[in-house]
């Protein structure tokens, strides 16, 4: 799937604009609701035409053109500032697929490729508005990670909306090592996170430009124990998680392998500024019963479970 802009300031083409006119056609439950045209039964394409060269008027608006495999399965308009000079977000104004491609994937790949150029051009959120009497969108969107954050009526409108806002994390690799002693007892950092609080966790993290998640494991395990004489065995699992790092709102992917170690304390002489920097306050050994008692969050979720599927 590609995203091509309409070129702002020219009439639709006659071919694109047939193109557009036949996908809003389509989706004749969202205008029956949405009371954007007069007749959600005969929509126009002296209409479309009109409703998107309202959104191009705008300085800071686009209209994209998602194509798969040359044909149009959907349209979306953002504006990179809102009118309202307190609200520092872009926006998503509109996001619609063919009502004939619905249930493919491309609305959720429309709304991550918007999310990445927003992303890439220094934006840490994005917000749009969901109507009241369409709950389908409001499920999409929420489960995209959109928040509500506010209820107003629309300023075009005045229709009643949910207002919902997404931060945009950083993407960061990493990975982690569960070292498993003798009698199955795991090592594990003490953390606590400004956004996610305390919480356990295996050693590692980030990985380094170029570096693979097994180099990255190794590496980390090195630095945060001062153990050299390990080597990362299996994989035993790999999850997403969120977190803000060095006040950076980040969506970390880890790769997190297992290995047998021998029970002692990490060489702490050399440890306590990393440890401090990165926001760990102790580390113990722990056994299954007790991680499995333990109230605070353990990272990943299911280690126990994870653990005594990788020894039967």
């Amino acid at each position: 799937m590609i995203l091509e802009p309409l070129p702002p300031g020219q009439d639709i083409p006659a071919p694109v604009l047939t193109e557009l006119t036949a996908l809003y056609v389509s989706n004749r439950e969202f205008f029956a609701l949405s009371g954007d045209f007069p007749d959600p039964d005969d929509i126009r394409p002296e209409q479309v035409a009109a409703a998107l060269a309202e959104d191009l008027a705008h300085p800071d608006a686009q209209v994209l053109l998602a194509r798969s495999q040359g044909r149009l399965v959907g349209v979306a308009a953002t504006l990179a500032r809102h009118p309202d000079p307190a609200d520092p977000d872009p926006w998503i104004g509109l996001l619609m697929v063919d009502a004939g491609e619905h249930g493919r994937g491309f609305g959720r790949r429309m709304a991550q490729r918007i999310e990445d150029d927003f992303r890439t051009a220094g934006r840490d959120a994005v917000r749009l508005a969901v109507l009241d009497n369409n709950p389908k969108g409001l499920a999409f969107w929420t489960a995209l990670g959109y928040e509500r954050i506010a209820h107003r009526p629309d300023r075009a409108l005045g229709r009643p909306c949910a207002v919902l806002r997404k931060v945009l994390r950083t993407p960061r690799r990493a990975a982690r090592i569960a070292v498993v002693d003798p009698e199955g007892s795991v090592f594990l950092f003490r953390y606590d996170n400004p956004e996610v609080g305390i919480h356990w966790a295996l050693p590692g993290g980030g990985l380094e430009p170029d570096e693979t998640p097994r180099e990255g494991a190794l590496r980390e395990l090195r630095e945060e124990t001062g153990w050299s004489d390990l080597e990362p065995g299996p994989l035993l699992c790999t999850w997403e998680h969120d977190f803000t790092r060095a006040d950076i709102a980040v969506r970390q992917h880890e790769h997190i392998y297992v290995t047998r170690g021998p029970h002692r304390e990490p060489a702490v002489a050399h440890l306590a500024a990393a440890h401090a920097e990165e926001g760990i306050l102790t580390w113990r050994w722990w056994s299954r019963r007790e991680l499995a008692e333990e109230a605070e969050p353990v990272w990943p979720p299911g280690l126990v479970r994870l653990l005594d599927e990788w020894e039967a």
